[in-house]
């Protein structure tokens, strides 16, 4: 086992594609860090394979900011401790309908539960018709392509020196000795328990364009990823082992 770095920050997002939240600590699970992205709103006019309404769409969603009405219930599984005294350490428990309610501030300070209609009537008169939406709800993360995602600070200043590494969108932001992308394959381990398994470069799409504050897009950005990064920046990970990790955690190479 070898360190190749720390955990910069942790961060996940309760409503796909509006505002994430930083957290000092979190629980991964093989269904992704608990928590995230358990809603998302779906189109009608999306393919079946991809029928989420992002940011995409609509990047005045970025702007959302959706938040646990419970924050404390959502911290961790609902039996962790229990679980994890019974050898060799039971899979743990997604929290309940009633512990994931989400709270979603829209960019003028109004406050919606998210499964008000009202706020699928506020959000529809700001796109094209053509999309009537629903709210999903899932246990596990409602990702794109793997259930962990994670970048170094150093790819991102590879792209432009400065830039937000919000755009990215990523569960952990890591500072690390080697490119990410020699991971590819690999077992890493975050902290005292964690496992991941790196399996593949993240390829990106218009949402790292968007300013995470305004939604206001910035095409050269993609197309710097594109000529410079093969369309890719950070990697997808698979969680082999779960557990809590936390900012600061350091990151270890389990396959030398």
């Amino acid at each position: 086992m070898r360190t190749i770095g720390a955990v910069e920050s942790l961060w996940r997002y309760p409503v796909k594609s509006m505002r994430g939240e930083e957290l000092a600590e979190a629980f991964v699970g093989f269904a992704g860090v608990h928590g995230d992205r358990i809603y998302s709103f779906r189109s009608a006019a999306a393919p079946a394979g991809f029928p989420y309404f992002t940011g995409r769409e609509f990047p005045g969603m970025l702007a959302y900011r959706a938040v646990y009405r419970d924050a404390a219930a959502m911290r961790f599984p609902i039996n962790m401790a229990e679980a994890e005294a019974l050898a060799p350490g039971l899979t743990k428990l997604s929290a309940s309908a009633v512990n994931c309610s989400v709270d979603v501030e829209t960019p003028d300070g109004e406050r919606y539960p998210v499964d008000d209609p009202a706020l699928i009537g506020k959000i529809r008169t700001q796109i094209n018709e053509r999309h009537e939406l629903d709210l999903m709800r899932s246990d596990r993360a409602l990702t794109d392509c793997r259930p962990v995602s994670l970048i170094s600070h150093a790819t991102i200043a590879s792209i432009r020196s400065g830039l937000d590494h919000r755009r990215f969108r990523a569960n952990v932001y890591a500072t690390l000795t080697s490119s990410e992308y020699e991971l590819l394959g690999k077992r890493v381990r975050i902290g005292a328990s964690v496992e991941l398994m790196i399996l593949k470069r993240d390829m990106r799409c218009k949402m790292i364009t968007l300013d995470p504050d305004t939604g206001t897009a910035d095409p050269e950005i993609m197309k710097t990823v594109a000529r410079d990064h093969e369309g890719c920046a950070g990697v997808y990970c698979a969680v082999l082992v779960e557990g809590v990790i936390r900012k600061g955690d350091e990151i270890a190479v389990l396959d030398l």
